[in-house]
């Protein structure tokens, strides 16, 4: 669990800058890194998406977590959990908390350095990935928080959750996923975060996190594949 504290103290180091500088920006100059970091956001899971090897896939990983996701209403549940957390720590009028919840939590938490950092760590002990990672994530959270204010903070709660959680159950993980398996979660990780770049572009309002379950799918159904040949 070492590599995700240090990606726990850094995310929060650089939301708290980022907060801080926030209050100095003009409404005008959030807006444009709004835009900029839609943009980035959109290049960053294209990147991602392309290196699938299995579009079918990715296509049935998505139409199945979809489904799911709906079926348990996941990203309603996550935004009134954001909302509970807003009332609790952040000012009413705060309309962007819910949004650099779960954007922050989504970038930080799904790719590859994530997945292959933490089982590095529960395994071995070996936190150096993680370490590059987490340098990586303070600098975002400085320029998420600056825009989104501090909503993105709370994804070090995610990054506990989730990171911490793969690290922990490592021994598990690491005989269940391969390489495949990894790079098609990752592909489909970088689907869910083209949908983040939409929606902080205000193109589409999408309910994001209702695409998470297709993570889940994605390895099963490489296992499938893999079973089948």
């Amino acid at each position: 669990m070492t590599g995700t504290l240090i990606n726990i103290i850094t995310v929060l180091i650089g939301s708290t800058i980022g907060i801080l500088i926030r209050k100095k920006i003009p409404e005008n100059y959030k807006l444009i890194l709004l835009q900029a970091i839609g943009l980035l956001t959109l290049v960053i899971g294209l990147q991602m998406a392309l290196k699938t090897q299995e579009i079918l896939i990715m296509m049935a990983a998505l139409l199945f977590g979809a489904i799911t996701g709906q079926l348990f209403d996941i990203n309603n549940k996550i935004e009134i959990i954001a909302d509970k957390i807003k009332n609790r720590f952040a000012s009413k009028n705060d309309r962007y908390f819910s949004e650099g919840f779960i954007t922050a939590s989504i970038i930080f938490c799904v790719g590859p350095m994530t997945i292959l950092g933490a089982l590095n760590d529960g395994l071995k002990g070996d936190y150096e990935l993680l370490a590059i990672k987490s340098i990586l994530d303070g600098f975002t959270s400085i320029a998420l928080s600056a825009t989104f204010g501090i909503g993105v903070l709370f994804s070090i709660i995610t990054i506990a959750v989730i990171q911490g959680g793969i690290s922990l159950f490592a021994s598990f993980a690491d005989s269940f996923l391969n390489e495949f398996m990894i790079g098609e979660m990752t592909a489909v990780g970088g689907i869910v975060i083209v949908s983040i770049g939409i929606v902080i572009l205000d193109i589409k309002k999408i309910k994001v996190a209702n695409f998470l379950p297709a993570l889940i799918y994605s390895p099963i159904f490489v296992y499938l594949k893999i079973l089948l040949s």
